[in-house]
């Protein structure tokens, strides 16, 4: 996992989800996993909840119920490092100095972050603060009635919106009907976070791209296993009018070696991780359920 940053952050988090749901947790875990320090706030009401029963999210055959679903949503991003609070956020506006933004929950202290993603279905609301051009928002006519709601158009595919720093996951006519089609939106707003986030810090446009893909370390082999042929192509990267200075220059590329190679896993590794994902999966299924199979299991033995 890569470092947030390599300049001391003055925020209070680098990333802030508002939205617990499938698109906030999702973002998050990418945002997380790549070391940026990230909150995601829940209240515990996501859309999801309305739902009977989830039929149709890949990897689940039998389909699964809410309940347990949400748990493991909400297990994954904090494995993932994800702060999780339980609290409502009330508005989101820019800091004083104009840069990050204030996130001010219904019954916590407020609290700054560089980049902020929107994930809640239903309501936008809270980002009327940021809305200096009167064009987050458009009126519908209900029986008679106008009345204005978050545009769903508002965000670009990649989430990113006209506000620097804001980023909208959810309400999103792309990605608002289907759960697992909320986390793919999730997850693409996220990795355009980590994308931006290596182009503010300075990183060559020909790796800003973030793929988080693990490999035998079998593969590691040949003129690629060396570091120094990683040093050689990277520096070929830089544009020649960079403004970076050596030092740090050097760092940016020492982290995409370093992150490069901790891809590679070995197989008592990747055995180990298997395990663990089985018994992470164990811990939300009902004991009864458990024992019944174990019992089915040695009758069969």
């Amino acid at each position: 996992m890569e470092t947030k940053s390599l300049t001391e952050s003055a925020f209070d988090y680098d990333v802030v989800v508002v939205g617990g749901g499938p698109a906030g947790c999702s973002a998050g875990v990418f945002t997380a996993r790549y070391g940026l320090d990230t909150a995601v706030f829940d209240r515990g009401n996501s859309s999801l909840k309305r739902c009977a029963h989830l039929e149709n999210y890949l990897g689940f055959p039998a389909g699964i119920d809410v309940e347990t679903f949400y748990e493991l949503m909400h297990d994954h991003a904090e494995t993932a490092g994800c702060e999780l609070v339980a609290d409502h956020v009330e508005s989101v506006d820019r800091t004083e100095a104009d840069e990050g933004f204030v996130v001010a929950p219904q019954e916590g202290e407020p609290v700054t972050a560089r980049r902020v993603i929107a994930a809640t279905r239903y309501d936008g609301e809270y980002l009327r603060g940021l809305d200096t051009d009167a064009a987050m928002f458009e009126t519908r006519d209900h029986d008679g009635e106008a009345q204005e709601h978050f545009d769903r158009t508002y965000a670009a595919s990649d989430g990113t919106t006209p506000v620097d720093g804001l980023y909208v996951a959810s309400p999103s006519e792309e990605a608002d009907r289907q759960v697992i089609v909320a986390a793919g939106r999730g997850a693409r707003v996220g990795l355009q976070v980590i994308e931006d986030g290596r182009r503010d810090w300075g990183y060559p446009e020909a790796v800003v791209d973030h793929y988080d893909w693990l490999r035998s370390d079998a593969e590691l082999d040949g003129e690629w296993g060396d570091r120094d042929r990683w040093r050689e192509w990277i520096d070929d990267q830089f544009p020649d009018d960079h403004d970076l200075d050596e030092e740090r220059r050097t760092a940016i590329r020492e982290r995409l070696i370093d992150r490069r190679f901790d891809t590679y896993l070995s197989t008592d590794e990747i055995t180990r991780r298997r395990e663990q994902g089985q018994k992470e999966l164990l811990e939300h299924v009902d004991d009864d359920l458990i024992v019944a199979a174990a019992r089915e299991i040695e009758a069969e033995q």
